[in-house]
């Protein structure tokens, strides 16, 4: 993965750069030292790290304009960063920009049961949500599986959805109102506590966006009642493409399951051995879950029971209590922490049309064989979310570009049967070179110039989304 080159003038005024910074917000909101800023080189993606120039941690929306505006009139890029949970390596710096950190940033602002909406600062992670409105009986319903981690202004950037986005959506489903500081300091509001703002739809802009066009300091978000019941199923498998082709099924019949999640054999094992789920024997897994009343529940298990059998399952196990239930949605949000123990590992983010789940399955075990190298997979089955993990040995020259050649085609398959280059992960660095597969260039030009009226200077987020050449012209011209 190219790297842009760093602008020798910033780096040569480092020093004035950190003084104006000190000078705008208090002294302690900014680190330099290079043995500190390394805790920033790299987010999710650790494959690619580069320190950046310095790191500035708000406290406040006021803080996030200050530190925008001297980066604005010094010309120095600025990355945003929630959590530093991104696998697309969209909180990646640069080696001549400032790392914008929101992780100080954690407050409940305000909560309304009544219109069902809670306004949070942006770095509040995503669990956390939920966890200052479920004693009055409300969720926040998107919820990636890094959730216990990711930040709000994160998972705004990148559209996040998770497991339950099947029935809830995503983000942009539940995001009613930011507030946006763009980078020359100006502090906008978007949207807010009310079903539909008048005039442009900018939130619907701004909401997967990428930090390209400000940064998110405020959220208002959706919280929703919880459901009277809820209840997961394991079904079994001997084939992946079985399990596809089952899924594939129940969307088609209309059944709309919370949830819908299918993990393969290496996933299925890897999870088995981290959290001891009592998952069983099988090659492949499909978690599903209904809520609803008792009633509700038993018609909709019903139904997907019967089209299970159709595919002649090795095992059909219904939860029977709230702790098996647990154990069961633990092993799934373990993945990818189990998966990283035994092995370095590539997740891919690339959306397919349900009907094409038997056949993607199919060719990316193909693929798996035709590289040399093992691919897990785990994803929201019932969207079409994939989330292929290549696995390769970081320490083995040569092994991270073949990772990356066998992701490219994936990837490339994804939109060849008519789905997307990202789900919820977002382009970041990871699939910018292969914004061309998926659009024209008029396309792009297009969300180009929509940048350009946010960031005309192309200082936000530098070296991502958009190839790199196209970038690098932008921001000389």
């Amino acid at each position: 993965m190219d790297m842009p080159l760093a602008d020798a003038t910033i780096l040569s005024r480092r020093a004035e750069i950190v003084a104006a910074l000190r000078a705008a917000v208090s002294a302690d909101a900014v680190i330099d030292d290079p043995v500190e800023t390394r805790a920033y080189e790299c987010d999710g993606l650790a494959a690619y790290r580069c320190p950046p120039l310095a790191v500035v941690l708000p406290r406040s929306t006021e803080d996030v304009a200050a530190a925008l505006r001297v980066c604005h009139d010094l010309g120095v890029p600025v990355v945003p960063r929630g959590s530093g949970t991104s696998l697309s390596g969209g909180a990646l710096p640069t080696a001549d920009s400032v790392i914008l950190g929101l992780a100080r940033m954690n407050r409940v602002l305000e909560v309304d049961y009544g219109d069902r909406f809670i306004r949070v600062e942006a770095g509040r992670t995503n669990l956390s949500v939920t966890g200052a409105v479920e004693a009055e009986g409300f969720f926040y319903a998107p919820d990636p599986s890094s959730q216990l981690a990711c930040a709000i202004a994160g998972n705004v950037a990148m559209n996040s959805g998770g497991a339950h986005c099947l029935k809830y959506g995503v983000t942009t489903n539940n995001l009613l109102g930011v507030t946006l500081v763009q980078m020359d300091g100006t502090v906008v509001e978007l949207g807010g506590a009310h079903m539909d703002a008048g005039g442009l739809d900018l939130l619907g802009v701004v909401c997967g966006s990428e930090g390209q066009l400000g940064v998110v300091t405020e959220a208002t978000l959706r919280i929703l009642p919880k459901p009277e019941g809820a209840r997961p199923v394991l079904i079994a498998f001997d084939a992946n493409e079985v399990a596809g082709a089952c899924v594939a099924d129940i969307i088609k019949a209309g059944v709309l399951p919370v949830a819908i999640e299918f993990m393969d054999r290496p996933c299925i094992r890897a999870c088995e051995d981290f959290a001891h789920a009592g998952y069983p024997d099988c090659e492949a897994l499909l978690i599903i879950e209904v809520e609803g009343s008792e009633a509700e529940i038993d018609e909709q298990l019903g139904l997907i029971r019967q089209i299970a059998a159709r595919h002649r399952p090795v095992e059909f196990r219904e939860s029977a209590s709230e702790e098996e239930a647990k154990k069961i949605w633990l092993g799934r949000k373990s993945a990818f922490g189990a998966m990283g123990q035994i092995n370095d590992y590539m997740c891919l983010d690339g959306t397919i049309p349900v009907s094409a789940l038997p056949e993607v399955l199919r060719r990316i075990g193909e693929m798996s064989r035709d590289f040399g190298l093992d691919v897990a997979n785990v994803f929201h089955a019932g969207d079409g979310n994939m989330h292929p993990l290549i696995l390769f040995d970081a320490n083995r020259p040569g092994d991270l570009e073949k990772c990356e050649a066998l992701g490219a085609e994936i990837l490339k398959l994804c939109v060849e049967v008519g789905g997307c280059l990202t789900g919820e992960h977002g382009v970041g660095i990871e699939k910018r070179d292969l914004m061309g597969v998926q659009y024209t260039g008029a396309d792009m030009e297009a969300q180009m110039r929509v940048k350009d009226v946010f960031d005309p200077r192309w200082l936000l987020n530098p070296a991502k989304v958009f190839p790199l050449a196209a970038s690098a012209a932008r921001r000389g011209g």
